[in-house]
């Protein structure tokens, strides 16, 4: 899994627009990690668009994630399931993984990441980094947050919430290994031009940040 660039697919995010498209135009711009966020189908609903979804990132070298639903996840043949603090809990989730795929959790506070890591997270999200109107009920923590897990987080460590291709070096220089975005990409008239954006900006960020550790 790259980390550096993390989108998530989200309709309600897309205002609409195809899933799929917004994926190819995303692949076209360089990134290879993705997410299905799907908050009002029933699994039995979204599992056609989650396979077809698979099927294009195992076809690119991509990385395919479901968010919340490790039914889902299991069933479309996902790459990993990414967890929030409200879902099952990594120790009921894990057994029901097959082998190597990829557990990532969410998480707003010290606490939390740390209790992520020694859960077996295979990556923690941090966020909210910067105001964001996907979640309503956001916490936000800032990059400070990640500053201050950048030293005991062993795991790929990525920052979530209201990221731009404008802030994304503010979070690469706190120490984050990559950036989740939503709306950033999904929203986007030209999701090819935002990715590359994205991924120009984090390469400049990281060429500016002694030995990728933070300033």
């Amino acid at each position: 899994m790259d980390p550096s660039l993390y989108i998530i697919l989200d309709r309600t995010a897309a205002r609409g627009r195809d899933l799929e498209a917004i994926l190819e135009a995303a692949l076209a711009g360089g990134c290879r990690t993705f997410q299905l966020r799907e908050k009002a189908w029933p699994s039995g609903r979204a599992l056609p668009l989650a396979e077809r979804l698979r099927a294009r990132c195992r076809e690119a070298g991509a990385v395919f994630i479901v968010n919340d639903r490790v039914d889902l996840a299991l069933a479309a043949g996902a790459d990993g399931v990414h967890l929030g603090q409200d879902d099952l809990p990594p120790r009921a989730a894990r057994p029901l993984l097959r082998a190597g795929m990829i557990l990532g959790l969410s998480t707003h506070s010290v606490d939390q990441a740390r209790a992520a890591q020694a859960a077996g997270a295979d990556y923690v999200a941090v966020g909210s980094l910067f105001p964001t109107l996907t979640k309503p009920d956001f916490q936000l923590v800032g990059p400070a947050l990640v500053r201050e897990l950048r030293a005991e987080i062993r795991v790929p460590l990525i920052g979530i919430g209201g990221v731009t291709p404008a802030n994304v070096a503010e979070a690469v220089r706190a120490g984050a290994d990559g950036v989740a975005v939503i709306s950033a990409v999904c929203g986007a008239d030209d999701p090819e031009a935002v990715t590359r954006a994205f991924l120009d900006a984090i390469r400049g960020a990281r060429d500016l940040t002694p030995r990728g550790r933070p300033l």
